[in-house]
Order: C-alpha cells, then structure tokens, then sequence
C-alpha cells in the first residue's frame, strides 16, 4: 500500500503482489529505498544502468518504478532479504516506451553480490511473467561491457539474440530468455 502524498494518511491501494523464494521478499519499491538506490546511482555499479544520477534523478527512477506498476500491472520488485529485512537491489518485470519488448531486469548493491541473489530474484520475476501473466517470451537487455549480467543472463538459460541501439542507453544485447515450455 501506498501513502498519497496528496492526501498524507489516506492510503492509495494499488494490488502489487509479493513474491517470496528461499531467501528473499519481492515487494514493491519503498519511499524508503530511495537512500540505497542514490548510493547505487552514486557508484561504478551504475555504470550498467546507464550511468551515475544525482540525487533528485534516483528519486525520479524510484517513481517510474511505481509509476511502472501502475501502467503496466507488473514492474520492478525491491529485492530484499527475509531473513535481515535488508535492501539488495530490484529486479523484476519492464516495458517501458522504447523497450523492444517485455524484459526481465535485474541490479543489485554491493553488498548483495556473489550470493546468488539476482539469479534467485530473476527466477521468481520470470516465474511470475509465465505463470501469472501468461507470457510466452521474454529479453534482457544488458550493456554489452556488462559481464557479471551477461553471465547471469545465460546462467538464467537467455541466449544472446541481438545487438539493440536504444536512443538513450546507446548499444544494448538483447538475451532471449527460453520459452515456458522449455522450462519443463
């Protein structure tokens, strides 16, 4: 649930579900999030996303998060972990205008990394894409420098599909993840 800043202490209900897995609680973002997502946008590990932001931009990227919810009826999960309640990153559904198509992304802190965590959160995302939403497909788009997400993406079974020239984010890959039926 959601406070309207409109209307401080008059909830806006928006029906987000909340995953769980072996370790870790997908929920939606949190205004309260916003200070580790400013620390992300605020080191090298930005660099694949797109790069550093200020902080009044980080703010603006945690509300197209929501707002993405809203739009779309799916979006970005914060990933945090269920047994400290600690913040780790957000990984999830994404389609905004100029995406070629519904991705699985994912991005985690520093101190998330090399536990497994993004592939943990990225399996539930796209179990819930299949299984809930129906979908039949779905991409990750990855910066081509971008190795650790290259590995996860084919660790996730993606394969290398594309080369994808976004207007904003320049030269993207297009990883095609396998079909639900391949998941068998």
């Amino acid at each position: 649930m959601i406070q309207s800043a409109n209307h401080p202490g008059h909830p806006v209900t928006l029906a987000i579900p909340e995953v769980e897995t072996e370790r870790l609680r997908l929920r939606l973002p949190s205004e309260a999030d916003v200070a580790a997502i400013a620390e992300f946008y605020d080191s090298d590990r930005a660099e694949g996303v797109g790069g550093r932001l200020p902080r009044d931009k980080v703010w603006r990227v945690f509300a197209t998060m929501v707002g993405h919810w809203v739009v779309r009826g799916y979006g970005m999960w914060a990933i945090e972990e269920r047994s400290t309640g600690r913040y780790c990153g957000w990984a999830g559904l994404w389609f905004p205008e100029g995406w070629p198509e519904r991705e699985i992304g994912w991005a985690l802190m520093a101190h998330a990394e090399g536990r497994g965590l993004a592939h943990e959160a990225a399996l539930a995302a796209r179990d819930h894409a299949y299984t809930v939403l129906g979908w039949r497909t779905a991409i990750s788009l990855v910066l081509p420098d971008n190795k650790r997400s290259i590995s996860l993406a084919e660790r996730l079974g993606a394969r290398f599909e594309a080369d994808y020239v976004h207007p904003s984010h320049g030269s993207m890959r297009i990883y095609r993840h396998p079909a639900p039926e391949a998941l068998q």
